[in-house]
């Protein structure tokens, strides 16, 4: 079992243990989840809209119009 210290600001340190063992990095989100009277500590997972704008499409717009009427 590990501690830390609720900060001032309400902050709390994850362990390194306990990030390396999840694989957290910096900057990345959490969720906390309440179960009863404990809290469970749940590493968000990226979603679909996080590669929004990571791949070009292949076929210029018009391209898209001419194939919509084909159809």
């Amino acid at each position: 079992m590990l501690e830390s210290t609720i900060t001032r600001k309400g902050q709390v340190t994850i362990p390194k243990a306990i990030r390396d063992r999840l694989g957290v990095k910096e900057g990345e989100k959490v969720l906390f989840v309440m179960r009863g009277e404990e809290v469970v500590l749940k590493v968000v997972k990226g979603t679909i809209l996080d590669l929004r704008g990571s791949v070009q499409p292949s076929a210029h717009p018009e391209d898209f119009e001419k194939i919509r009427l084909s159809v």
